[in-house]
């Protein structure tokens, strides 16, 4: 599974079918506000969602910004992985 990307979002294409995504704005060049997660019911179970949040994550860290996750699936997963402290702009 290629987890791909383009401005504003990352994203998992199956024969031109987005059947995973999340996306993320940038207000500032300062942080990425992740706005929307989405996972095909095909994929659940297999830690998709998990692999796009820690692909903005990589991201974050690569540009030195911060995350403000308001995707409710985003912010749980900020919640349950310390290691993601040092983006999290709370």
């Amino acid at each position: 599974m290629n987890i791909l990307q383009e401005k504003g979002r990352f994203y998992i294409d199956n024969d031109g079918k987005t059947v995973a995504e999340i996306t993320y704005t940038t207000p500032n060049n300062d942080m990425f506000i992740i706005d929307h997660t989405f996972v095909d019911e095909s994929l659940r179970g297999q830690n998709v969602g998990e692999q796009l949040v820690a692909s903005v994550v990589a991201l974050a860290r690569q540009q030195e910004r911060k995350i403000i996750p308001l995707c409710p699936f985003a912010k749980r997963e900020f919640e349950k992985k310390a290691s993601y402290a040092d983006v999290w702009k709370k």
